[in-house]
């Protein structure tokens, strides 16, 4: 069985066959239906697209409906049901207007032979064979035909069944990010761009131009109210802040290496700072580093863009007794970081050089993009790439470079890569920005499927261009496990000291996270991108531990710090709803819905109109908490009729899921709120005690050797402690002699109370001092007799009066009067 990487190459296959069959075809091409459009995905015979400009594959014009047979049926021959044969002049000049241009026009009286291709019965495409003459086929043409037309079929719908598994898989693991949140806090900013990024990657179709999350303000929801279906009109005014997410995906690669840190910390006592910066300029790592050494942290975990210019922080680390572990990006040979926790890029790049061999078994010419010529990864990677193909029948061109991670720069030279050197066969990107650049390069200039991409990293941008076999494998790291693995180490770092952790470790400092070659279908040297999804999301489920640190364990807090690309920023604004509006309907009705704006005839809010200028598609969904609508998605496309049943089914469970992690970030915010105002105020409650106790038993020396210690409130078990600490004190610092101890101000004199001041008076009797019991009423003279108070030797006075004149005389002093 023959294996291949990408459906173009199969579709190719089959046409160049069905071409074969006798009589010989002299040109022929696949077309398939894309939404309202035909495309070309294979065509063979005609002139190279560099002489002609045919693009490959071509937009080959707009499908004819036909609602009883054929919904997308070509318009040159918008009746076929079965195979059929048309005017060549009439195909080529309303689906390939190059091939009727001067010198490259059919023999006149020429034909097409037209046949459908069937998936579960609805036509999908159709497969195009030029011929001689108008004739139909023999019927020995027509049954071999139709064999080559069942292969295509079948190809289809295997990439289709593999793509529906991947959608399947990429939703099952956006719920899962979005589900994570419950029970910790979630800021909007990085909810909408999870929302954002998971739905693009999950329904590429529509192609969402804009995802909003719009949440109402507090007063304006009205959280006691009654659920949507019974309640009051809408307010004539609601109030609500805007998230709108980035045009351009954000970069998730540390996200995903900060998901597996955060992930591990929660059962080790550890809190993760996580923190990126550029590699010079304001915000760099430079001054990260240094501020996290400044702190103190108790450990660092940093992904370095620019390696030799950390080594000077970590040693300062170093000596800080701070120990620093390096991921992603290996260090510097003898940096003082003491262990490198990341990919194998040399042998990941060999990798990737191995599937371009099989993707051009042909042999041509390739050429690499990496984001920098500086960063050590991009350097292995490319190295590994060149060794694997050495010797092959691949020639590779030097890296196109210094994209410095911004995406539409990136793209600009993917595209003016293509247009230098057209013969390019192939393209391998080397970082995360740098796949889906040359995919995107690859689709606008008509090469799509036919350029040969591999890509690194698995971005959202690379598993739609995966889907839509533009980008034909991806080469992924293990971030995730980067970032719990450093963590868990680094936690030994610092209960257990350095070296006894890196003893257990391998001896060249080196732990490889490994890689993944993913490609849509399966192949013997990939895994399907589906089947990679539901593992990375299995893996993460199996590694958020339950378990939590013990009680009362003060954190460690761990810095951890990632390399910060060129990206859009989540644009936050307050916006005031039009009863009328898109959104006010939604919020009053309590379901979603889809209107094209351009058929909207009510007012429309200026931020709404602002985040959707040029939609013809505009999807409303309500996020319910509670028995409350709290916000909305909003998601727009410029295409008309863009969301069809199945995929707002899929957004009802986003908006569904969404609203739990909203609503739970909600009460974890007021349950913060008011456990921190309950602990100052019993911070403020402690020190108000810590008061009474200082005021209620003062130490008053009245004369030499003599000292009286009023007793105020009550006496229990941990007020005596203080009481005796604080009696024995004096008695050192005073060498006092006599201690008259004045219980007048007690509450309650019970036996409990009596039978701590007795042990006070028996601490101070050690110390050679004499404590007298002064202020007894005759109730609490009663009670001592009733419960059997022992007080002993212990001399005891009715006021403090005479306790006064008693320690006087004991001690040799006297009362003088003046007049």
């Amino acid at each position: 069985m023959h294996h291949a990487p990408d459906l173009f190459a199969t579709l190719q296959r089959i046409v160049r066959r069905a071409m074969a069959v006798a009589p010989r075809s002299p040109r022929g091409g696949l077309l398939l239906c894309e939404g309202p459009r035909l495309v070309y995905r294979a065509l063979e015979g005609f002139d190279s697209p560099s002489r002609q400009g045919v693009s490959l594959p071509a937009d080959a014009g707009p499908a004819v409906a036909d609602r009883e047979q054929a919904p997308c049926a070509p318009s040159a021959a918008p009746e076929v049901r079965g195979m059929c044969v048309v005017s060549a002049h009439a195909w080529y000049g309303a689906h390939l207007p190059p091939a009727v241009a001067p010198g490259s026009a059919a023999p006149a009286g020429a034909g097409v032979l037209v046949a459908p291709i069937h998936v579960r019965g609805a036509p999908v495409g159709y497969l195009a064979l030029e011929q001689a003459t108008l004739e139909p086929p023999s019927d020995e043409r027509r049954a071999m035909i139709e064999v080559f037309v069942e292969a295509a079929g079948a190809a289809l719908e295997r990439n289709r069944l593999y793509d529906e598994k991947a959608r399947s898989a990429q939703e099952i693991r956006l719920l899962e990010q979005v589900l994570s949140v419950v029970g910790t806090t979630v800021r909007p900013h990085n909810l909408i761009e999870t929302l954002a990024q998971g739905i693009k990657s999950v329904q590429i179709d529509p192609q969402w131009s804009s995802v909003e999350l719009w949440l109402l303000e507090e007063a304006s929801r009205g959280d006691d109210a009654a659920p949507a279906a019974t309640a009051a009109p809408v307010r004539p005014a609601l109030e609500a802040r805007v998230y709108r997410a980035p045009k351009t995906a954000p970069t998730t690669y540390f996200h995903s290496l900060r998901d597996g840190a955060v992930d591990a910390a929660r059962s080790l006592g550890i809190t993760i700072d996580f923190r990126v910066g550029p590699c010079d300029g304001e915000g760099c790592q430079r001054e990260i580093l240094d501020d996290g050494i400044r702190r103190g942290v108790g450990g660092i975990i940093i992904a370095p863009g620019a390696p030799e210019a950390a080594e000077d922080a970590f040693r300062r680390a170093a000596e800080a007794g701070i120990p620093v572990i390096v991921v992603d990006t290996p260090p510097v040979p003898g940096s003082r970081a003491p262990l490198y926790i990341g990919t194998d890029n040399v042998a990941a790049g060999r990798l990737a050089g191995e599937m371009m061999m099989r993707l051009l078994p042909g042999g041509g010419v390739v050429a690499p993009q990496r984001p920098t010529r500086h960063a050590i990864n991009t350097r292995e990677r490319v190295e590994g790439f060149c060794a694997a193909l050495s010797g092959s029948n691949i020639t590779v061109l030097p890296p196109y470079e210094d994209c410095d991670y911004d995406q539409a720069l990136a793209t600009e030279l993917a595209r003016r890569a293509l247009g230098e050197r057209p013969e390019l066969a192939g393209a391998f990107g080397v970082a995360g920005e740098n796949g889906p650049a040359w995919g995107r390069a690859a689709r606008e200039l008509g090469r799509a499927g036919d350029l040969k991409i591999i890509g690194f990293d698995l971005v959202a941008a690379t598993v739609a261009l995966l889907r839509q076999g533009v980008i034909h494998a991806t080469i992924v790291q293990r971030e995730y496990d980067m970032g719990r693995r450093a963590t868990e180490i680094i936690h030994g770092m610092i209960t257990r000291g350095v070296e006894p952790t890196l003893a257990e470790l391998p001896a060249s400092r080196i732990l490889h996270t490994g890689v993944d070659c993913v490609t849509l279908e399966h192949t013997p040297w990939s895994t399907t991108l589906s089947d990679h999804l539901a593992l990375d999301t299995a893996r993460r489920v199996a590694s958020r531990r339950v378990d939590r640190a013990p009680a009362g364990a003060r954190p460690v807090e761990v810095l951890l710090i990632g390399v910060s690309a060129r990206e859009e920023a989540v644009v936050e604004e307050r916006a005031s709803l039009s009863p009328r509006s898109l959104l006010a309907r939604v919020i009053a009705a309590d379901r979603p819905l889809v209107i094209d704006p351009a058929e909207h005839d009510g007012p429309e809010d200026a931020a709404l109109s602002r985040g959707h200028a040029g939609a013809r598609t505009l999807v409303g969904l309500p996020l319910r908490a509670r028995g409350s609508v709290v916000g909305a998605i909003v998601l727009s496309s410029a295409r008309g009729g863009a969301c069809a049943g199945e995929d707002l089914c899929f957004l009802e469970r986003v908006a569904g899921t969404a609203a739990v992690a909203i609503e739970n970030a909600r009460l974890f915010g007021r349950i913060s709120e008011r456990t921190d105002a309950l602990e100052r105020a019993n911070r403020q409650q402690e020190s108000m005690l810590r008061t009474i106790n200082e005021l209620s038993s003062p130490v008053v020396p009245i004369a030499d050797g003599i000292l009286v210690m009023p007793v105020v409130g009550t006496m229990d078990a941990q007020r005596s402690s203080r009481f005796i600490e604080s009696l024995l004190r004096e008695i050192d610092e005073h060498d006092a002699r006599v201690v008259l101890i004045d219980v007048t101000g007690m509450a309650v004199m019970d036996a409990e109370a009596a039978n701590q001041l007795v042990r006070a008076a028996q601490a101070a009797a050690l110390l050679g001092a004499e404590a007298v019991l002064v202020g007894v009423t005759g109730s609490a003279a009663r009670m001592m007799v009733a419960e059997g108070v022992d007080v002993g030797a212990m001399t005891t006075h009715v006021d403090l009066a005479r306790g006064v004149r008693y320690a006087l005389a004991k001690t040799g002093g006297r009362i003088v009067y003046q007049g």
